[in-house]
C-alpha cells in the first residue's frame, strides 16, 4: 500500500482533499492533507513573511511529525512549485511526485514567472488593491476560470481564503538532480483545459514526466473525487 501526501493550491486548504483521501484510506492506503501555512484553516497564521520557503517547510514538516517514508507526494495547481525545493529537502521520505494541473517552477524562477505575464500582474494588481497590500483577495470570481462545476461553487466559494502574494513572486531554489531522480507524473485536466498551464504541462512532457489526462476542471478532486483516486493509485501502483 502506499502513503500519499496531498498538497492543495491557492487559495484552497487540506479541506479540498478530503473526499479523495477518505477514497485512498477505504482502500488500504495512508494519506495525508495538511493545510499550508495562511491558508484555509489556518488562513488566519498568514503574515507578509508567508511564502513558498514557508510551504516547503509545512510539507516538510508533515512528512517529519507523521514519520512519512516512500511518499506519494501530490502537488496540485501552485503547490507544483514546491516540487523541486521538497524533493531537494526530503530525501528517502519521498517515493514519487505526481502534478495534477500544477505549476512547474525551475531553479529561480517564482509562480509568477511560469504563468502568463497577465495573470500574474493581476494577482499583483488585485493585491496592492485590498486592505493591506500584501495578499490576493479571494473571489468567487476565480471559480469560472478553475471551471468548478455549478453544484460545487457554494460550498467551494465560501471556502476560499486569501494568498499571500510572497507565494507568488519568492522564486524557488533547489539542486535539479533531486527531483530528476524520482519518478514523475504529470495529470492535464482537458474538460475544459487552463491555458495558463499549458507551459508547465509542456515542461513536464519535454522533461520526461509521465502524462495523464483527467476529463475534469482545474479542481478535479472535487469534480471527480472517484476517478482522481483511482488515478492516483494506478500511479502509485
Amino acid at each position: 500500500m502506499a502513503t500519499f501526501v496531498l498538497i492543495h493550491g491557492a487559495m484552497h486548504g487540506g479541506w479540498c482533499w478530503r473526499p479523495v483521501e477518505a477514497l485512498l484510506r477505504d482502500a488500504g492506503h495512508v494519506a495525508h492533507a495538511p493545510t499550508l501555512t495562511g491558508c484555509g484553516d489556518r488562513a488566519h497564521l498568514a503574515t507578509p513573511a508567508t511564502g513558498v520557503g514557508t510551504h516547503v517547510d509545512d510539507v516538510l514538516a508533515t512528512l517529519r511529525m507523521e514519520d512519512v517514508r516512500q511518499a506519494v507526494l501530490v502537488l496540485h495547481s501552485y503547490s507544483g512549485v514546491l516540487a523541486g525545493p521538497v524533493a531537494d529537502a526530503a530525501g528517502d521520505r519521498l517515493s514519487q511526485v505526481v502534478a495534477m494541473g500544477a505549476f512547474l517552477a525551475a531553479p529561480g524562477e517564482s509562480l509568477a514567472d511560469v504563468e502568463p505575464a497577465p495573470i500574474a500582474e493581476r494577482y499583483r494588481r488585485l493585491a496592492a488593491g485590498s486592505a493591506d497590500g500584501w495578499r490576493v483577495p479571494a473571489s468567487t470570481e476565480f471559480l469560472a476560470q478553475w471551471a468548478v462545476p455549478g453544484h460545487l461553487r457554494h460550498s467551494v466559494g465560501e471556502r476560499l481564503t486569501d494568498f499571500p502574494l510572497r507565494c507568488v513572486e519568492e522564486p524557488v531554489m533547489y539542486d535539479p538532480a533531486a527531483l530528476a531522480a524520482l519518478p514523475r507524473d504529470y495529470v492535464e485536466h482537458v474538460s475544459p483545459g487552463m491555458a495558463s498551464l499549458d507551459a508547465s504541462a509542456g515542461r513536464a512532457r519535454d522533461g520526461g514526466w509521465r502524462m495523464h489526462r483527467m476529463p475534469t476542471g482545474h479542481d478535479m478532486m472535487l469534480a471527480d473525487p472517484t476517478a482522481t483516486a483511482r488515478l492516483l493509485m494506478e500511479i502509485a501502483s
